[in-house]
């Protein structure tokens, strides 16, 4: 699935945090993830997924999606046929997993003050897999943002306004930035239009990984 070993240390210190760039309102945090504070993260998804397997969701228009999801913290996201929502456990039956340390220093770091991520949505992206135009809608309180963390292979981001139809910006996203949509840009139409299949090191095989935290109630 793309999860294979690579090697990395932890740096010590906390997180420095400089300015971020703007994407059609969206803020986005270039490198804010070193390479060995990267390799990190991935051990602590490993981890996550060991607990939650990823897989393959279906929409309720019945289309499954190419990305595999798992998830960590106290919901998850999922989509069937009865619709899209959040749940408080994995469609096989486990818990989700705790949020991984990692992610909730990223989140802390950029989200402005935000209550702690209930939700940390794992999307594994393989070769051809993308992610198609749309809104975060599901959760109870827009005021809160998402922060998404890229790991692996770089994905072009692309990110419109809150009504769809309108103008949109693109962005390749590296292994390591981060993305943020807050504020005017928390209900903006956003999606992955495709990746670049086997540029980074980080996972051997090829494949992105996206983790996206959430506030859900």
């Amino acid at each position: 699935m793309g999860l294979q070993h690579s090697q990395g240390r932890e740096s010590a210190g906390k997180m420095t945090v400089s300015g971020p760039l703007d994407l059609n309102g969206a803020q986005l945090w270039p490198a804010l993830l070193e390479t060995a504070r990267q390799a990190v993260l991935l051990e602590q998804v490993r981890a996550v997924v060991r607990a939650a397997p990823l897989m393959r969701p279906v929409t309720p228009g019945g289309r499954r999606m190419s990305v595999r999801m798992s998830a960590a913290g106290r919901f998850g996201w999922v989509t069937d046929r009865r619709g899209y929502r959040y749940a408080d456990r994995h469609p096989e039956g486990m818990d989700w997993p705790p949020i991984p340390p990692l992610a909730l220093e990223v989140w802390r770091a950029v989200a402005g003050g935000a209550r702690d991520p209930e939700c940390c949505l794992v999307n594994f992206y393989g070769e051809g897999a993308r992610m198609g135009l749309h809104q975060d809608r599901d959760e109870a309180d827009f005021s809160q943002p998402v922060v998404s963390i890229s790991l692996g292979d770089p994905g072009l981001f692309r990110v419109g306004g809150a009504v769809r139809g309108g103008r949109t910006a693109s962005a390749w996203l590296g292994s390591g930035d981060v993305a943020v949509l807050g504020g005017p840009a928390r209900l903006a139409w956003h999606g992955v239009d495709r990746i670049r299949f086997g540029a980074s090191g980080l996972l051997p095989q090829g494949g992105r990984l996206n983790l996206t935290l959430r506030v859900v109630t």
